[in-house]
């Protein structure tokens, strides 16, 4: 059941009706948490015992780290919690992967390499970073655990960020569901708005979009070089507002329900810096990176190798992360270079770079690494990035509707650094709100594709 689909309308409509139908906290949250597991059940009701496992751990496994006096005591405890939580994640996404990888090396000395017949459960890589960091908090004592199990499970099962995020902390909506939120119509109206403004980018841009980048990546060889680059500025345009998307429809959900979650994206590719690319793009992960892995693996405390070190292993765990693929581990090692010797530079000279040549130089290589990211192997990967180094000849192929979409894009996150942008936050108290809402509703109904394609980042 994905967001842009019938079904869940359907039981979002009936979802809103019966929680804003009682002020009883506990039934409140108790016909959540029964909507958040129907709603991962549709997917596939198998792996609700995995997410019913992840919770119990983590929400037992806290009070006892809180109830330990001696720190070796509790720093076992949280190896409990990390062992189960990673050790499900491995089995399920990494274990074909490392055997599959080290798989001639085994046949050399005689042994065979047998991998899993095993099916990825979606929204796992989320739900497992989010009850660690619960167990993580708890353990730095920045947060005291919950003793309603009944919240706890509704905090790592909520059905809005469930699969694909964002990464919300347990400090951010553990509070917020100790209370009965208060009905506001004006909070209401602006989640509708938010959910339809993630709609049209899914439907609308990513969808369209996907439809070249699928036929590019496929078979590159075919094409001209300058159809390749076309085709890599179409799925930066595709990821982005895919998953873009997906967060504004997340965000949306919630707030029409009540709730808050924080914010995702910040227009990325307006980025002067990798730094500060990574302050604009998945930005719940990015901080759940720093948070949880770089600061645990001593941050930039160290010498200047060990903080290089530390930023390396963070952006190549932080690319596996996202699949059990090379590509995806080059893909984080690509960023990992980029933001030490963007560290390097700025330790070791004080010349005043330009900020078209910084947005320049940052977005060259953020987009080479969008096709690493997205080529199904490291030899469509290779033949991807020849293609657009040499240009060589081949099948022109230019969609008006994929050019209109990229400079659609360009314009809006231009538009945000002109004085247009208070006027693009679509506030609820303004006049032009209704209109542009009516127009994107229509847009939707009039011009969405016909059948769905999920979205991307429910593959990690």
């Amino acid at each position: 059941m994905q967001f842009s689909q019938l079904e869940f309308l359907i039981f979002f409509a009936i979802v809103f009706v019966a929680v804003w139908s009682t002020k009883q906290l506990a039934i409140r949250n108790g016909l959540l948490l029964v909507a958040s597991y129907y709603f991962y059940a549709y997917w596939d009701y198998r792996f609700c015992g995995l997410l019913l496992l992840s919770t119990l751990v983590d929400f037992f496994v806290a009070k006892k780290i809180d109830a330990a006096e001696e720190r070796s005591t509790r720093l076992r405890w949280l190896w409990v919690s990390v062992s189960v939580n990673l050790g499900v994640l491995g089995t399920f996404k990494y274990f074909n992967f490392f055997i599959d990888s080290i798989a001639p090396l085994l046949e050399s000395v005689g042994w065979g390499a047998q991998t899993l017949n095993v099916i990825l459960p979606v929204g796992i890589s989320f739900y497992t970073f989010q009850t660690l960091s619960y167990t993580i908090d708890v353990y730095r004592q920045k947060l005291k655990p919950t003793e309603k199990l009944l919240n706890f499970a509704l905090y790592v099962a909520f059905f809005p960020q469930l699969v694909a995020g964002p990464i919300v902390r347990a400090r951010e909506l553990l509070p917020q569901l100790a209370s009965v939120p208060r009905w506001s119509y004006r909070r209401c109206y602006g989640g509708f708005q938010l959910f339809l403004i993630g709609a049209v980018k899914k439907l609308l841009l990513a969808d369209r979009l996907g439809e070249m980048v699928d036929v590019v990546f496929a078979d590159p060889q075919y094409y001209a070089g300058t159809t390749v680059w076309v085709a890599a500025f179409a799925y930066a345009g595709q990821i982005y507002y895919d998953f873009s998307g997906y967060t504004d429809m997340a965000i949306g959900v919630a707030k029409i329900l009540g709730y808050r979650f924080p914010k995702n994206f910040r227009h990325p590719y307006l980025a002067i810096s990798f730094a500060d690319f990574w302050h604009r793009w998945h930005m719940t992960l990015s901080r759940w990176l720093r948070d949880y892995l770089y600061i645990s693996l001593g941050g930039s405390r160290g010498s200047t190798w060990m903080t290089y070190r530390n930023l390396m292993l963070t952006m190549v765990l932080g690319g596996l992360w996202h699949g059990a693929a090379w590509t995806f581990v080059l893909w984080g090692a690509v960023h990992g270079v980029a933001l030490c010797m963007e560290r390097a530079l700025l330790a070791r000279t004080s010349l005043a770079i330009p900020i078209f040549f910084r947005w320049l130089m940052t977005m060259t290589v953020v987009l080479f690494a969008w096709v690493v990211f997205r080529s199904p192997d490291m030899a469509t990967c290779q033949l991807m990035l020849s293609q657009m180094l040499f240009l060589p000849p081949g099948i022109p192929w230019y969609p008006p509707l994929v050019i209109g979409v990229l400079t659609c894009m360009a314009a809006e996150h231009l538009a945000w650094r002109t004085k247009l942008r208070p006027a693009m936050r679509l506030r609820a108290d303004t006049w032009y709100s209704p209109p542009i809402t009516v127009v994107l509703l229509w847009s939707l109904v009039i011009y969405s594709p016909v059948g769905f394609k999920p979205f991307v980042y429910f593959q990690f």
